[in-house]
């Protein structure tokens, strides 16, 4: 399952029989748990809009993707997660909201939740040692966003800019939008998830991601039941 060139991430993703969940690979265009696609909403360019965060899958980043460190396998990354998910508790998800972030629209929580962030730490640092360290061209890549100081440091020590103090929950829709673009795709996104967002729900697994090779879609591999 997982080659050399193989990446495999921890997400949050909707449970699948929550609305949001088929609302979202709708939106996306493809199914994560199936890889299968979805017709899209009539929207222009909608496939264009959609392309990046599709590759992706629906989903919300708990420990960034990363390819495995030399004599580290699949079951390693496995028993790690799975030993994580026994020791925490399902928990209560704030409602979600259409929100810009840095130009992009993702579901963003109205409102602060401390296991969130409990859970995004664990698993960045309970998965850490199985990482492979970035290459220096990965390095560069995500210092052309103009990283700041902390961001740099979580860059060097964790292999992602956007953890622990730098990390926040979001499930992203959209790639970075023009102003004539958002006026079109924030309200349309605000109608179309409006029912599915409103809906309480829980974070009870957590999920395996993994993509084969470069360029090639994420797919969930495994879901990991929160028994704490």
């Amino acid at each position: 399952m997982m080659g050399p060139d193989a990446r495999v991430a921890v997400y949050y993703a909707p449970l699948a029989d929550d609305p949001l969940f088929a609302e979202a690979a709708t939106w996306l265009g493809r199914d994560p748990e199936s890889d299968a696609p979805a017709p899209q909403p009539d929207l222009p360019d909608i496939a264009a809009i959609t392309a990046e965060p599709r590759l992706y899958g629906f989903h919300a980043t708990l420990k960034p993707p990363m390819r495995l460190a030399a004599g580290r396998q699949w079951f390693d990354v496995l028993e790690a997660a799975t030993e994580l998910a026994d020791r925490t508790a399902p928990f209560a998800l704030p409602t979600l909201a259409v929100s810009d972030v840095f130009g992009f629209l993702a579901l963003r929580e109205t409102s602060p939740c401390p296991a969130l962030q409990a859970l995004a730490d664990a698993c960045v640092a309970r998965l850490d040692p199985l990482r492979a360290p970035p290459s220096d061209g990965e390095l560069a890549r995500r210092r052309r966003a103009r990283l700041t100081p902390q961001q740099d440091a979580m860059l060097v020590r964790w292999g992602y800019p956007y953890v622990f103090a730098t990390w926040f929950f979001h499930m992203t829709l959209t790639r970075r939008l023009t102003a004539e673009e958002k006026a079109l795709y924030q309200p349309a996104a605000e109608r179309y998830f409006a029912g599915a967002i409103a809906a309480p729900r829980q974070v009870r697994d957590i999920c395996l991601f993994v993509q084969p090779g470069p360029g090639q879609p994420f797919v969930i591999a495994e879901r990991l039941k929160l028994r704490g």
